[in-house]
Protein backbone atom coordinates (compact mmCIF):
# COMPACT_ATOMS: atom_id res chain seq x y z
CA UNK A 1 0.00 0.00 0.00
CA UNK A 2 1.27 3.44 -0.92
CA UNK A 3 0.80 5.66 2.13
CA UNK A 4 1.37 8.85 0.14
CA UNK A 5 4.17 10.00 2.46
CA UNK A 6 7.04 10.18 0.00
CA UNK A 7 8.49 13.69 -0.04
CA UNK A 8 6.38 14.89 2.85
CA UNK A 9 7.97 16.49 5.91
CA UNK A 10 7.38 15.26 9.45
CA UNK A 11 8.39 16.47 12.90
CA UNK A 12 8.71 13.76 15.54
CA UNK A 13 9.42 14.53 19.20
CA UNK A 14 10.93 12.20 21.83
CA UNK A 15 12.46 10.48 18.82
CA UNK A 16 15.75 9.35 20.34
CA UNK A 17 14.37 6.04 21.63
CA UNK A 18 11.28 3.96 22.23
CA UNK A 19 8.03 4.52 20.40
CA UNK A 20 9.02 7.99 19.19
CA UNK A 21 12.08 6.52 17.52
CA UNK A 22 10.04 3.72 15.98
CA UNK A 23 7.57 6.27 14.61
CA UNK A 24 10.34 8.34 13.04
CA UNK A 25 11.88 5.26 11.41
CA UNK A 26 8.53 4.14 10.02
CA UNK A 27 7.83 7.55 8.51
CA UNK A 28 11.31 7.69 6.98
CA UNK A 29 10.84 4.20 5.53
CA UNK A 30 7.76 5.51 3.72
CA UNK A 31 9.80 8.31 2.14
CA UNK A 32 9.04 11.16 4.51
CA UNK A 33 11.77 13.62 5.41
CA UNK A 34 11.90 13.60 9.19
CA UNK A 35 12.99 16.25 11.66
CA UNK A 36 13.65 14.34 14.88
CA UNK A 37 13.91 15.92 18.29
CA UNK A 38 14.82 14.89 21.82
CA UNK A 39 17.22 15.93 24.55
CA UNK A 40 20.04 13.49 23.70
CA UNK A 41 22.42 14.61 20.95
CA UNK A 42 24.18 11.24 20.69
CA UNK A 43 21.00 9.19 20.33
CA UNK A 44 19.57 11.59 17.78
CA UNK A 45 22.78 11.46 15.75
CA UNK A 46 22.58 7.67 15.68
CA UNK A 47 18.99 7.86 14.49
CA UNK A 48 19.85 10.32 11.71
CA UNK A 49 22.70 8.04 10.62
CA UNK A 50 20.39 5.00 10.60
CA UNK A 51 17.81 6.79 8.48
CA UNK A 52 20.52 7.97 6.09
CA UNK A 53 22.03 4.49 5.79
CA UNK A 54 18.61 3.21 4.71
CA UNK A 55 18.37 5.86 2.01
CA UNK A 56 16.17 8.28 3.92
CA UNK A 57 16.60 11.87 5.04
CA UNK A 58 16.50 13.09 8.63
CA UNK A 59 17.68 16.10 10.56
CA UNK A 60 18.10 16.36 14.34
CA UNK A 61 17.23 19.29 16.58
CA UNK A 62 17.96 18.96 20.28
CA UNK A 63 15.08 20.38 22.33
CA UNK A 64 13.35 20.06 25.68
CA UNK A 65 9.64 20.08 24.97
CA UNK A 66 8.82 21.48 28.40
CA UNK A 67 10.35 24.72 27.14
CA UNK A 68 7.34 26.67 25.85
CA UNK A 69 9.35 27.97 22.89
CA UNK A 70 10.60 24.57 21.72
CA UNK A 71 7.58 23.55 19.58
CA UNK A 72 7.76 26.71 17.50
CA UNK A 73 11.50 26.26 17.00
CA UNK A 74 10.95 22.73 15.68
CA UNK A 75 8.29 23.88 13.25
CA UNK A 76 10.50 26.75 12.10
CA UNK A 77 13.44 24.36 11.67
CA UNK A 78 11.41 22.02 9.44
CA UNK A 79 10.12 24.91 7.35
CA UNK A 80 13.58 26.45 7.11
CA UNK A 81 15.19 23.21 5.97
CA UNK A 82 12.56 21.80 3.63
CA UNK A 83 10.12 24.64 3.01
CA UNK A 84 7.05 22.71 4.10
CA UNK A 85 5.46 20.78 6.94
CA UNK A 86 2.92 17.98 6.59
CA UNK A 87 3.05 15.72 9.63
CA UNK A 88 3.58 16.15 13.36
CA UNK A 89 4.03 13.28 15.80
CA UNK A 90 4.12 14.34 19.42
CA UNK A 91 5.54 11.84 21.87
CA UNK A 92 6.88 12.11 25.42
CA UNK A 93 8.17 9.81 28.13
CA UNK A 94 5.80 8.81 30.89
CA UNK A 95 5.68 10.55 34.27
CA UNK A 96 6.62 8.82 37.54
CA UNK A 97 4.38 6.23 39.12
CA UNK A 98 2.02 7.14 41.94
CA UNK A 99 -1.48 6.57 43.26
CA UNK A 100 -4.09 9.27 42.78
CA UNK A 101 -4.22 10.46 46.38
CA UNK A 102 -0.43 10.38 46.77
CA UNK A 103 0.65 12.71 43.95
CA UNK A 104 1.04 16.36 44.88
CA UNK A 105 0.35 19.57 42.97
CA UNK A 106 3.91 19.91 41.68
CA UNK A 107 3.87 16.38 40.25
CA UNK A 108 0.53 17.00 38.56
CA UNK A 109 1.76 20.26 37.05
CA UNK A 110 4.93 18.58 35.75
CA UNK A 111 2.97 15.71 34.21
CA UNK A 112 0.52 18.08 32.56
CA UNK A 113 3.41 20.14 31.17
CA UNK A 114 5.20 17.14 29.67
CA UNK A 115 2.34 14.86 28.66
CA UNK A 116 -0.34 17.33 27.62
CA UNK A 117 0.71 20.94 27.22
CA UNK A 118 3.90 20.23 25.23
CA UNK A 119 1.85 18.40 22.59
CA UNK A 120 -0.83 21.08 22.52
CA UNK A 121 1.83 23.74 21.94
CA UNK A 122 3.31 21.66 19.12
CA UNK A 123 -0.06 21.38 17.43
CA UNK A 124 -0.74 25.10 17.82
CA UNK A 125 2.59 25.87 16.16
CA UNK A 126 2.11 23.39 13.32
CA UNK A 127 -1.58 23.42 12.44
CA UNK A 128 -1.69 26.87 10.76
CA UNK A 129 0.89 25.63 8.24
CA UNK A 130 -1.03 22.39 7.67
CA UNK A 131 -4.28 24.29 7.14
CA UNK A 132 -2.52 26.60 4.69
CA UNK A 133 -1.46 23.58 2.61
CA UNK A 134 -4.90 21.99 2.88
CA UNK A 135 -3.41 18.73 4.13
CA UNK A 136 -1.89 17.62 7.40
CA UNK A 137 -1.65 14.92 10.02
CA UNK A 138 -1.14 15.35 13.75
CA UNK A 139 -0.66 12.23 15.88
CA UNK A 140 -0.02 12.17 19.62
CA UNK A 141 1.46 9.12 21.33
CA UNK A 142 -0.35 8.69 24.64
CA UNK A 143 -1.13 5.52 26.60
CA UNK A 144 -3.73 2.81 26.98
CA UNK A 145 -4.43 4.45 30.34
CA UNK A 146 -6.52 6.99 28.41
CA UNK A 147 -9.10 4.25 27.90
CA UNK A 148 -8.55 2.24 31.08
CA UNK A 149 -6.80 4.01 33.98
CA UNK A 150 -3.86 2.17 35.51
CA UNK A 151 -4.03 2.41 39.32
CA UNK A 152 -0.41 3.34 40.03
CA UNK A 153 -0.07 5.68 37.03
CA UNK A 154 -2.33 8.47 38.25
CA UNK A 155 -0.16 11.18 36.69
CA UNK A 156 -0.20 9.54 33.26
CA UNK A 157 -3.93 8.80 33.51
CA UNK A 158 -4.70 12.43 34.31
CA UNK A 159 -2.38 14.28 31.92
CA UNK A 160 -2.88 12.04 28.93
CA UNK A 161 -6.63 11.97 29.29
CA UNK A 162 -6.52 15.77 29.24
CA UNK A 163 -4.58 15.56 25.98
CA UNK A 164 -7.19 13.17 24.60
CA UNK A 165 -9.99 15.61 25.47
CA UNK A 166 -8.12 18.43 23.74
CA UNK A 167 -7.42 16.23 20.71
CA UNK A 168 -11.07 15.23 20.33
CA UNK A 169 -12.14 18.87 20.56
CA UNK A 170 -9.50 20.25 18.19
CA UNK A 171 -9.99 17.55 15.56
CA UNK A 172 -13.45 18.85 14.70
CA UNK A 173 -12.11 22.36 14.22
CA UNK A 174 -9.71 21.41 11.41
CA UNK A 175 -11.39 18.48 9.67
CA UNK A 176 -12.82 20.62 6.87
CA UNK A 177 -9.32 21.93 6.09
CA UNK A 178 -7.91 18.48 5.31
CA UNK A 179 -6.13 18.12 8.66
CA UNK A 180 -6.60 15.21 11.06
CA UNK A 181 -5.63 15.00 14.73
CA UNK A 182 -5.53 11.59 16.39
CA UNK A 183 -4.21 9.86 19.48
CA UNK A 184 -2.42 6.51 19.64
CA UNK A 185 -2.76 4.60 22.90
CA UNK A 186 0.00 2.00 23.30
CA UNK A 187 0.00 -0.78 25.82
CA UNK A 188 3.18 -2.61 26.78
CA UNK A 189 5.80 -2.57 24.04
CA UNK A 190 9.29 -4.04 24.11
CA UNK A 191 11.11 -0.74 24.41
CA UNK A 192 14.44 -0.42 26.20
CA UNK A 193 12.69 1.33 29.09
CA UNK A 194 10.22 -1.53 29.63
CA UNK A 195 12.89 -4.20 29.29
CA UNK A 196 15.06 -2.41 31.84
CA UNK A 197 12.17 -2.18 34.32
CA UNK A 198 11.06 -5.72 33.65
CA UNK A 199 8.03 -7.06 31.82
CA UNK A 200 5.18 -7.93 34.22
CA UNK A 201 4.75 -11.67 34.65
CA UNK A 202 2.49 -13.13 32.00
CA UNK A 203 2.19 -9.88 30.05
CA UNK A 204 2.30 -9.74 26.26
CA UNK A 205 4.40 -7.04 24.64
CA UNK A 206 4.13 -5.41 21.26
CA UNK A 207 6.87 -4.61 18.77
CA UNK A 208 7.93 -0.95 18.63
CA UNK A 209 8.49 -1.37 14.89
CA UNK A 210 4.89 -2.46 14.40
CA UNK A 211 3.69 0.43 16.53
CA UNK A 212 5.63 2.85 14.34
CA UNK A 213 3.82 1.50 11.30
CA UNK A 214 0.46 2.20 12.93
CA UNK A 215 1.57 5.79 13.47
CA UNK A 216 2.76 6.02 9.87
CA UNK A 217 -0.65 4.83 8.65
CA UNK A 218 -2.43 7.50 10.71
CA UNK A 219 -0.13 10.04 9.06
CA UNK A 220 -0.94 8.74 5.60
CA UNK A 221 -3.13 9.69 2.68
CA UNK A 222 -5.45 6.67 3.11
CA UNK A 223 -6.14 7.73 6.73
CA UNK A 224 -7.86 10.94 5.61
CA UNK A 225 -11.18 9.94 7.22
CA UNK A 226 -9.66 8.84 10.55
CA UNK A 227 -9.98 11.90 12.75
CA UNK A 228 -10.53 12.61 16.44
CA UNK A 229 -9.90 8.98 17.30
CA UNK A 230 -7.92 7.30 20.08
CA UNK A 231 -6.45 4.19 18.47
CA UNK A 232 -5.57 1.41 20.90
CA UNK A 233 -2.40 -0.56 20.18
CA UNK A 234 -2.28 -2.83 23.20
CA UNK A 235 -2.86 -6.40 22.04
CA UNK A 236 -6.40 -6.35 23.42
CA UNK A 237 -5.37 -5.57 27.00
CA UNK A 238 -7.92 -2.78 27.36
CA UNK A 239 -11.24 -4.37 28.28
CA UNK A 240 -13.60 -1.40 27.77
CA UNK A 241 -15.99 -1.29 24.84
CA UNK A 242 -15.47 2.39 23.95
Amino acid sequence: MDLGLSGRVAVVTAASKGLGRASALALAAEGARVLVSARSTDLLDRLVAEVGAAGGEAHAVVADMTDPGAPQRLVDAALGRWGRLDVVVGSAGGPPTGRALDVDDDALRAAFETNALASVRLARAAVPHLVERGWGRVVFVASASVKQPIPDLALSNTARTALWAWTKTAAADVAAQGVTINLVCPGLHATDRLLERGVPAGARTGSPDDFGKVVAFLCSEPAAFVNGTAVGVDGGATLGLL
